[in-house]
């Protein structure tokens, strides 16, 4: 059953028709596979893992039954790896939104939480209030040893806040993808609701005019380019990209550019290429005409 009427808009879909990922009693080292890709997806989330970054003896201890699943998710979570990807590069409350994504598949309820978190990191350290997830009561309740952390945050649980179905969507930007490539960057996306204690609202998914990962430039002004449209031979379908962060090759060198161009299908896939090449993040890709 869907998780609401609307699950496959919202991108819900995936999480209510798939149950969660365990790892049962007299499992193999075959059986061993799928469990840690799943939890390099979940606490990694969804970022693009290297072959040179997976972190071959804790994967070996986990196939050799000398580590249960929840220590392989402890591992990762504390790991060089995951503090390159989510504890140097971003603000602190965007930290404890992540951690809390990642272990507990769920959004801080209120700004209560996220104000415990932030005490235990100052004063105990960063491994201690990864600790403080894994080794919580929900966390045993919710996962125990077995069960790789899924996002619980799209369904009522016992125990869950109907508050977090909303937050959830704050953090979740949909399957394809990753923590690590949403418009928003480093700053956290639940201060100002958790502040005010309000609850946040639900942003439409991709496809639509404003885009699941999509968000509007902060003055309102996003320029606007057409690319191709008096070529010979182009069809008469037209695409928007809405880009953010674009890099452009001039001097001085500016960042973070805001763009919206339009182009013909058949330069639908060089433009997205070299919106790539130029470190720019594709916010929505739809239909213009």
């Amino acid at each position: 059953m869907a998780i609401t009427t609307g699950a496959s808009r919202l991108g819900t879909s995936s999480f209510s028709d798939t149950n969660p990922i365990e790892l049962r009693p007299n499992w193999t080292t075959e059986d061993a596979k799928p469990i840690i890709q799943a939890v390099y997806r979940q606490v990694l989330g969804n970022d693009y893992l290297m072959a040179s970054e997976r972190l071959t003896s804790f994967e070996s201890l986990l196939s050799n039954g000398q580590l249960t699943v929840r220590e392989f998710v402890r591992a990762v979570a504390k790991s060089e790896l995951y503090k390159r990807k989510f504890l140097y590069p971003h603000f602190q409350t965007r930290v404890i939104e992540l951690n809390f994504k990642h272990l507990l598949g769920r959004a801080p309820y209120d700004e209560a939480e996220v104000i415990e978190h932030l005490d235990r990191y100052q004063n105990q350290g960063f491994e201690a209030d990864i600790d403080s997830y894994i080794d919580s009561v929900e966390y045993e309740s919710n996962f125990g040893d077995s069960i790789v952390p899924y996002y619980r945050g799209f369904a009522t649980q016992t125990g869950q806040k109907t508050v977090g179905f909303t937050r959830m969507f704050r953090l979740y930007r949909g399957y394809a993808n990753s923590d690590r490539a949403q418009v928003g960057g480093t700053a956290s996306r639940l201060a100002t609701e958790l502040a005010r204690n309000s609850a946040s609202s639900i942003i439409a998914p991709s496809g639509g005019g404003t885009g699941f990962a999509y968000r509007p430039a902060e003055r309102g002004v996003v320029p606007n380019r057409v690319f191709g449209s008096a070529v010979a031979g182009s069809s008469d379908r037209l695409y928007r990209i809405e880009v953010a962060g674009l890099n452009l090759p001039r001097y001085p060198k500016v960042r973070r550019i805001n763009r919206e161009l339009i182009v013909p299908y058949e330069q639908l896939s060089n433009t997205l290429q070299q919106i790539n090449k130029m470190g720019g993040r594709v916010a929505s890709v739809t239909l213009a005409q």
